[in-house]
């Protein structure tokens, strides 16, 4: 396991690049940060592990409605 991030985007994210990336592997040290993809040396946001999986949930589940 390693403390560096390493990004990722969604295989949904083929539309031009109006995409965010996401560092799954930090999840053991309670850590998911997130990043545009269209700046990678840009901020990147972190939230909780609980935080991330809730939010994919209220995704998956359509909360927030259609794209």
């Amino acid at each position: 396991m390693t403390a560096e991030p390493q990004w990722f985007k969604s295989s949904y994210s083929s539309n031009g690049g109006d995409c965010v990336e996401v560092a799954g592997n930090l999840v053991p040290f309670d850590a998911v940060p997130v990043r545009d993809s269209n700046d990678p040396e840009g901020p990147s946001l972190v939230f909780a592990a609980d935080e991330w999986s809730a939010f994919v949930s209220a995704v998956r589940s359509g909360e927030f409605g259609a794209a």
